[in-house]
């Protein structure tokens, strides 16, 4: 075997598959890079709640003697990974971040864990969240909060915290995480990696523990638009046995990327996406937009409904935990325990009439796309914050979660994909993201301009 790269675990999922089928690098070298730099970084960082390292060299020995033998499974054979841990895996504990669920082992793969695992993927631990996935900070839980690898002064965003940062560290080479209100893509854009959030439906939720069950999705967080779709081709596709599950016709989200075709139309949410940026943010995003324009794009405001009631995001995240809550409180964090209680006034009839409205408006989101083919807006509408300054004004923590998650939320409410990607940084060298929103089943369109985007601007 040739030598390998000098720092493996920096490669693409791309760049290392090229590598593995060369015989430059084995799947056992790549993991091994990985637990070293988890080894090294994560007491700084504490992306990880736990790591599998035996389990994860068995199953990359496994992974290398298959390629050797000319078993190949795809792109994302030997490519060592890391997991939400809301999200279950056989065995290994899924603590969703709380002592409530600390020894919680289940006995069943969620189904995108299946799913990757017959990719053959290389499953190296579960990532650090926000509790319960409560939360755009990063900052609640049992565990010691992630820190942003970009600057660990600063947070990283949630609920996905653990997962934005060990991709951003290098520490896997992709990750899963879920997303409510923004979850993928604010912890993306915080800490200057791809997360991307799948139409609703599109990717199973058997297995999750779940926040709401009408606004959940899990999708890939990684370094490149190109992986994030490699991922996404393997977790992607209806489950009968979920009943979020929406059979959308077969993509091929990886070759779309090159896909042939006159740029889209593209619609620019000014109207509450643009208002109160940060001046470093809203100059990355104009420039963006530049970027786009030259790329051959048109560009048009659009103007977006904003539906703040969170009336079924409330109810449905207490009728999960109130059993849980009454029993245990002290088990949660003081404030995740309030943010719950916050759904125990909601009654059934307000309950249903919201639901109702939200699946008129879920029918109702192709038409946002009438005359353009995608949106753009900023992921977030400031960059990280310090941990000193929620420090300082606790009481600022959940105004300021709430302002993270301005521009991201209503997606999740109308379940349209979307993905954020690099777009600069602020004058302090903090990550600024981009967000681009398809319609529902336009995952494939999201894809195809994020990474051209992103080839612009490398």
């Amino acid at each position: 075997m040739t030598t390998a790269p000098a720092d493996p675990a920096l490669l693409t999922i791309t760049e290392l598959g090229a590598a593995f089928r060369a015989r430059r690098l084995s799947p056992v070298e790549a993991t091994r890079s990985c637990l070293d730099r988890i080894a090294r970084l994560d007491p700084e960082l504490h992306a990880f709640i736990t790591v599998t390292a035996d389990a994860a060299l068995d199953q990359a020995r496994a992974a290398t003697a298959e390629l050797e033998r000319g078993r190949d499974r795809g792109p994302l054979h030997g490519v060592p990974i890391g997991l939400k841990d809301l999200i279950d895996t056989a065995g290994v504990p899924t603590t969703a971040g709380s002592a409530l669920f600390a020894d919680r082992v289940p006995a069943e793969d969620a189904e995108v864990v299946r799913r990757l695992r017959d990719a053959g993927c290389v499953i190296l631990g579960k990532l650090n969240l926000h509790e319960v996935a409560y939360g755009a900070s990063g900052v609640i839980g049992h565990f010691p909060a992630t820190r942003n690898p970009r600057s660990p002064a600063h947070i990283t965003g949630g609920s996905s915290s653990g997962s934005a940062a060990a991709v951003g560290a290098g520490m896997c080479y992709a990750a899963l995480g879920s997303d409510t209100s923004g979850s993928i893509r604010v912890p993306a854009a915080l800490c200057g990696i791809v997360g991307f959030m799948p139409s609703y439906g599109l990717v199973s939720l058997r297995g999750v523990t779940p926040l709401s069950w009408s606004y959940d999705h899990v999708g890939p967080m990684t370094r490149s638009v190109r992986d994030a779709a490699l991922v996404l081709q393997v977790i992607a596709g209806y489950d009968a046995a979920d009943l979020t599950s929406i059979a959308f016709p077969a993509a091929d989200y990886v070759g779309g990327l090159d896909a042939p075709g006159p740029m889209p139309r593209i619609g620019v949410a000014r109207s509450h996406f643009f208002d109160d940026l940060h001046p470093d943010v809203a100059a990355a995003v104009e420039r963006a937009l530049g970027v786009l324009a030259g790329l051959g794009a048109t560009l048009r405001d659009v103007a977006i409904a904003v539906d703040d009631d969170r009336t079924v995001f409330r109810a449905e995240s207490w009728a999960y935990h109130r059993a849980h809550v009454e029993a245990s409180p002290e088990r949660y964090q003081p404030e995740t325990v309030r943010r719950l209680r916050t759904g125990e006034a909601v009654a059934a009839a307000e309950y249903i009439a919201r639901l109702h409205e939200l699946q008129h408006m879920r029918r109702r989101a192709p038409a946002l796309f009438a005359d353009v083919d995608l949106i753009v807006a900023p992921t977030t509408a400031i960059p990280a914050p310090s941990f000193a300054e929620l420090a300082e004004r606790p009481e600022d923590l959940r105004p300021r979660e709430l302002v993270l998650m301005r521009t991201t939320r209503m997606f999740d409410v109308l379940g349209t994909p979307g993905i954020s990607v690099p777009c600069g940084t602020t004058a302090a060298g903090l990550p600024i993201g981009l967000q681009i929103i398809g319609p529902p089943g336009g995952d494939a369109a999201v894809l195809r301009l994020a990474a051209a985007y992103e080839a612009a601007t490398r």
